[in-house]
């Protein structure tokens, strides 16, 4: 690596750490020439699948675009910029994970609603009145509705939760598959 100071090729490395979750590690770096220190940090290139739109047009995954959403959504919320970064990395681990090279864009959609549901709930229902497109109050409550059925304690839950759904269900009409859903 070449010394950003003074140009010299010959660069030592005094210090290694793994940072954001073992997916960085960032070094200190020491110029043999003019003795200025820096900082690198290194990680590993891996493809991300390209996403296919839903009219067919295709494109390569683009990170700023999951962040701005991210970000939105997180808007003026209590969360830290470094649980923001690790909701990101995991879910583009999720998409690298799926081994495909082409992934629907739906399912970088839900794989986001995913994360951020388990890290904030009212960002979960920011993005999710984007993703999912609602027209009125109506659809806000039964996503919120929905939202809270899951969170409900299990033995409170235990009898009034079949007919809920059932009627909820038959409110909401068809409804998009949870693709990122935790197996209960």
């Amino acid at each position: 690596m070449h010394c950003p100071f003074c140009s010299a090729s010959d660069t030592k490395v005094i210090d290694s750490r793994l940072i954001a979750e073992g997916q960085q590690v960032r070094r200190r770096r020491e110029c043999v020439s003019c003795h200025e220190r820096f900082t690198t940090f290194e990680e590993a290139e891996l493809l991300m699948p390209r996403v296919v739109k839903n009219d067919g047009t295709r494109q390569p995954f683009d990170e700023a675009k999951l962040r701005g959403g991210v970000t939105r959504a997180l808007e003026k919320r209590p969360v830290s910029v470094e649980d923001i970064e690790a909701c990101i990395n995991r879910v583009k681990q999720r998409l690298r994970a799926t081994g495909e090279r082409e992934i629907p864009s739906v399912i970088v959609g839900e794989a986001t609603m995913a994360e951020l549901r388990k890290l904030d709930q009212v960002a979960y229902v920011r993005f999710a009145s984007v993703y999912r497109d609602f027209q009125d109050i109506h659809e806000f409550r039964l996503e919120i509705e929905r939202l809270s059925e899951d969170d409900a304690p299990v033995e409170a839950n235990v009898a009034a939760k079949p007919a809920r759904r059932r009627k909820a269900k038959a409110e909401r009409g068809p409804e998009s598959p949870d693709l990122f859903a935790e197996e209960q």
